[in-house]
């Protein structure tokens, strides 16, 4: 196992009477699943007494499975199939959402420290309309030479999860002593991603830093992981067989269509039997947003990406064919397409949460005409979807520009009062 791909976190605030801040590893462009696991949201060590902790309202849910793992802390879980549960480290709750489900997570008033996982599993087509269900686990701890493992799906260094599944999965979590290397037999049909919540892991040859996951194609029989640390490191190994099949996510939902989507929000702003209704939840449920002014088109994996040829636009100008390339500057949060080696133009950015905001864009006098401002966005909003975000042109150009490229459109969203509110406090 030596190809290893590193999938970089993004910062999400989620909603909700308290907001907090999740660090997202799926979906995004490079990747969307591994196999099922369509969805990872890390989050903590969040100190509850400054951060206010975790509510989230009753909210729906369709055509998937939610997995809570938590390091440490507690929420309250309840849902419309009358399960009232709590969260707790170590313990394994996994939630079926099929057909439809709505469920409130909130963090209890003896939570110090909240710290966890919040992982998605896709349903195959076949199961995809599974009636709700709720399932906990406790699994046992396993001494495996220099770590411990905790088995909360599949099968793992002998330990096996009772839990079933829809497609075959591997979910564990293995806390790694100080400079321990442990090798682990998989099975060579699984594809697997590593989460790292602390410490630096080696997987295979790679080197994940805290909060990376690392993503490893099926074909190996074995996963060598090392910690290059001084102390613990933690991670959450996940795995699975390949998902041949394409799906649309929005918000809370996963369907195949984007008349999916619509029909399970409208089920939701309607009140209609379908997700039923979370009893004991002291407060309202969250509205669903509104759906972008585009259809949003079903992704599956893509293939590996390949340096572009020669000639080909992202990389080059009409106008010069080897002399203009484009560079995403994210410390002054800006692309900045070079001629030469000169800056010859920029589209400025803010992000809001999953949202890329474009306010800006312009090329130099010098440079006009050449059709350097095409090629610049182009490759910004390539690379936006690349990143798994979202587009708000408040840019005129930008505006203009994806008028004309409605391959854009399944990742655009509206320029909002609220956005433009935002966009002025951002900028000062």
């Amino acid at each position: 196992m030596n190809d290893v791909d590193v999938l970089s976190p993004r910062d999400v605030p989620l909603g909700g009477p308290r907001a907090m801040t999740v660090r997202r590893t799926l979906p995004q462009r490079a990747r969307t699943l591994i196999g099922a696991w369509c969805f990872a949201d890390h989050y903590g060590p969040d100190d509850v007494a400054e951060t206010g902790g975790m509510e989230v309202a009753p909210h729906p849910h369709t055509g998937l499975q939610t997995v809570s793992w938590l390091f440490s802390g507690e929420i309250e879980h309840r849902d419309s199939l009358g399960s009232h549960a709590y969260v707790r480290p170590g313990e394994l709750n996994l939630m079926t959402g099929g057909h439809g489900i709505s469920h409130s997570e909130v963090s209890t008033p003896r939570t110090t420290i909240l710290h966890g996982v919040q992982l998605w599993v896709a349903l195959p087509e076949e199961h995809r309309h599974a009636e709700r269900n709720f399932q906990h686990h406790v699994p046992e701890p396993l001494r495996v030479d220099g770590a411990e493992i905790r088995v909360f799906l599949g099968s793992l260094a002998g330990q096996e999860s009772p839990v079933a599944t829809f497609t075959p999965l591997l979910g564990a979590e293995i806390v790694l002593e100080p400079r321990a290397t442990v090798t682990f037999a998989v099975d060579p049909g699984f594809e697997h991603g590593l989460l790292v919540d602390h410490g630096d892991v080696r997987m295979a040859d790679t080197l994940l830093r805290p909060a990376e996951l690392g993503y490893a194609q099926p074909g190996a029989t074995a996963l060598t992981l090392t910690n290059e640390s001084d102390g613990p490191a933690r991670t959450v190994l996940l795995g699975g067989t390949p998902f041949e099949e394409e799906i649309v996510m929005w918000w809370n939902f996963i369907g195949r269509s984007h008349e999916d989507i619509v029909r399970a929000r409208e089920d939701w702003a309607n009140a209609s039997d379908r997700f039923g209704a979370v009893e004991g939840y002291p407060g309202d449920r969250l509205p669903a947003p509104v759906l972008p002014n585009a259809v949003i088109t079903p992704r599956g994996n893509p293939p590996r990406r390949r340096p572009a040829p020669e000639g080909h636009p992202m990389t080059e100008s009409p106008a010069s064919p080897a002399a203009a390339t484009v560079e995403r500057n994210d410390a002054r949060h800006r692309y900045e397409i070079l001629v030469d080696g000169k800056r010859a133009g920029l589209t400025a950015y803010r992000d809001r949460g999953e949202q890329r905001v474009f306010f800006h864009t312009e090329v130099d006098d010098a440079f006009a005409g050449q059709g350097l401002a095409a090629q610049l966005v182009q490759y910004a909003l390539t690379d936006v979807r690349d990143l798994g975000m979202r587009i708000v042109p408040v840019c005129p150009y930008v505006a203009k520009f994806l008028k004309k490229h409605d391959e854009f459109a399944d990742i655009t969203e509206p320029v909002t009062p609220e956005v433009l509110a935002w966009l002025d406090a951002e900028l000062g």
